[in-house]
């Protein structure tokens, strides 16, 4: 029977700890200099904003992933970047089929909370055409994938597997935790649900980490079911891309059909709820034949 793998301490505090400063350092930076909303102007009508956040502040998982490998003398094994298509192509279907149906069952949830009274529409809001659908479902998650890699690089394809002996439930857990203290600094700053709601920016705080645990719990045991990182990222830029739709329709807010929000985000939490059920609590030992490291009952 394998042995267990131990819990990499070191290299965890150290991902962590590079991912996280890269976050609160670019966040001090966009707070300094005029936040999310009064962001300067740096060329072309491009703001400071605009310009960290997709870049510096997204792929600082990613940098973090790099640098502790070198920092620590890891080496490059268990990347995770290989397609892994080849009797694992459902884990793609399932990240993007998958992530859609969530993402719907939430806007539908809102609308029937809609009807009842329970929520207020979103102000103003704009059409959306049948084109803009069909290329949000499609060419959306194939563009936000390349963008969502940065942090999937990070998230999924270390954090992940270096608490894995901790066993997956509680890895997944502890790694949906950080992933959501990660977004902390932006979300102070009004990212995702502005400032306009009681408690703000706690109550913000609070929800984008209950949501990083659901969402995370999902977009890991993708990641551990291909032994991959992208179907991780595939599901992550259909979430950013179908999602944008949901945001049309409640607005930005606590309250709203958008996946991170307190209804869009109830059936990924009931998604969460059944994998972490089936998912192994013993510590797993890491198999290199055949690439399966989790303990799915």
């Amino acid at each position: 029977m394998a042995q267990s793998t131990p819990l990499d301490r070191r290299r965890i505090a150290t991902f962590v700890a590079i991912a996280l400063g890269l976050a609160a350092l670019t966040g001090g930076v966009l707070y300094a200099t005029g936040g999310l909303e009064s962001s300067p102007e740096v060329v072309g009508g491009i703001t400071l904003s605009s310009l960290l956040l997709p870049t510096v502040y997204m792929f600082s998982p990613a940098v973090a992933n790099v640098a502790t490998r070198l920092l620590t003398g890891e080496g490059w094994d268990d990347l995770r970047l290989r397609p892994n298509l080849r009797g694992r192509w459902q884990s793609y279907v399932a990240a993007w089929l998958g992530t859609s149906v969530l993402i719907g069952a939430g806007f539908a949830l809102y609308l029937a909370l809609q009807q009842a009274g329970l929520v207020t529409p979103a102000d103003g809001g704009p059409d959306v055409g049948t084109a803009a659908i069909v290329v949000g479902l499609t060419v959306g998650p194939a563009i936000n994938t390349l963008v969502a890699v940065g942090e999937e690089f990070g998230w999924r394809a270390y954090l992940l597997q270096k608490l894995e002996p901790l066993g997956v439930r509680r890895a997944l857990l502890v790694h949906g935790v950080i992933w959501g203290v990660w977004h902390w600094p932006v979300i102070a700053m009004g990212y995702n649900y502005g400032l306009g709601y009681p408690a703000a920016p706690w109550l913000g705080l609070a929800m984008m980490t209950a949501a990083t645990v659901a969402i995370g719990t999902v977009l890991g045991t993708l990641a551990l079911w291909a032994d991959s990182v992208w179907p991780a990222a595939l599901a992550h830029g259909t979430l950013n891309a179908v999602g944008s739709f949901a945001v049309l329709v409640s607005g930005v807010g606590i309250v709203g059909a958008a996946p991170v929000a307190l209804v869009g985000v109830v059936p990924w939490a009931v998604a969460a709820g059944v994998l972490l059920a089936r998912s192994g609590s013993a510590p797993t030992a890491r198999s290199h034949t055949d690439g399966v490291d989790a303990d799915f009952s």
